[in-house]
C-alpha cells in the first residue's frame, strides 16, 4: 500500500504570497494570525521569556511580529526560499534566521525561553521528536507554545473536502488526515518529553466575517477573523512548561 506523502513544497514556491495571496490558504494563515499572534504575545510576557525560538517558522509570519515587540527572536525552517521571504518582512533587521531540520535543531541544551511550533506539528512525521528536541533546548521552566489541528471526521471533513472547494488554490495533500493530532496524543508527547501542558483553548473561524462571496470565488478578504472557543473539537492551541529539574527527580 503507499502511504500518501505530505506536500511541504508548496510552501516554497509562495514567495511574496505568504503576505499578500487572497486566492490560496495562506490567506486563512494570515487571517488566523491576526488571534494567534496577540495570544502568543500574551502567553510570552505572562513567563516573561525574551529569548525565543519560532520553529517551522515559513515565510516569518509569526516570527516577525514578535520581533517588532523586542524580542530576540530566532525563525527556523528547512526552506531556504521561506527564509528569504522572512527576511525581506523583517522590518526590524534583528532576526536570526536559519535553515534547520526540526529534528536536529542547530541550538545548545537550555537556551530559549519560548519556542514556538503554530501551524507546523501536522505537517511532520514524527511530531513526537520534534516535540523531544524542543524540549531539549529549552530551557528549564521554559514554554512551548503550539497550534495544531485536531483529528476527528469534522476536521477531516472541513479542512481535506470543504477548504479545497472553498478556497481557490488548495493544492493537494496539503493536510493529511493522518497527521493531524488529537489533544490526547500532544500531551502525551508533551509528557514523554518531561513537559507538562499548562493550557489548551480552541479556534475556529467566524463565518459572517468575509463577505458571503469569497465561499463562491474561492477569494478571501481582509477582513475574515477567527475566535476562540473552549472546544478543542477543530484546531487548537496550547502551551506546555518544561518540568524543572526538581520536578523531574520526583518522577
Amino acid at each position: 500500500m503507499v502511504i500518501q506523502q505530505i506536500n511541504n513544497e508548496i510552501y516554497r514556491q509562495y514567495g511574496d504570497r505568504w503576505y499578500t495571496a487572497q486566492d490560496d490558504p495562506v490567506a486563512l494563515l494570515r487571517a488566523e494570525s491576526k488571534l494567534k499572534t496577540p495570544w502568543v504575545l500574551e502567553q510570552i510576557r505572562e513567563n516573561k521569556g525574551t529569548n525565543i525560538l519560532d520553529v517551522g517558522c515559513g515565510g516569518g509570519l509569526l516570527t516577525n511580529a514578535l520581533g517588532l515587540e523586542g524580542l530576540n527572536v530566532t525563525g527556523v525552517d528547512i526552506s531556504p526560499e521561506c527564509l528569504d521571504v522572512a527576511r525581506q518582512h523583517d522590518l526590524t533587521r534583528n532576526i536570526t534566521y536559519l535553515v534547520a531540520n526540526a529534528y536536529q535543531l542547530p541550538f545548545l541544551e537550555d537556551q530559549f525561553d519560548v519556542v514556538t511550533a503554530m501551524d507546523f506539528l501536522e505537517h511532520v512525521e514524527r511530531p513526537d521528536l520534534i516535540i523531544e528536541e524542543i524540549a531539549r533546548v529549552l530551557k528549564q521552566n521554559g514554554v512551548l507554545l503550539f497550534h495544531t489541528i485536531n483529528r476527528n471526521l469534522i476536521t477531516w471533513f472541513i479542512v481535506l473536502k470543504l477548504l479545497p472547494f472553498l478556497v481557490k488554490n488548495t493544492p493537494s495533500n496539503m493536510h493529511l488526515y493522518r497527521l493531524f493530532i488529537t489533544p490526547k496524543e500532544l500531551t502525551h508527547y508533551c509528557t514523554s518529553a518531561e513537559m507538562q501542558v499548562q493550557k489548551m483553548i480552541g479556534i475556529r473561524p467566524v463565518f459572517s466575517s468575509t463577505p458571503l462571496r469569497s465561499y463562491f470565488t474561492g477569494i478571501f478578504s481582509d477582513k475574515m477573523r477567527f475566535k476562540t472557543i473552549k472546544s478543542l473539537i477543530f484546531s487548537y492551541m496550547g502551551s506546555a512548561r518544561k518540568n524543572s529539574n526538581a520536578l523531574r527527580s520526583d518522577q
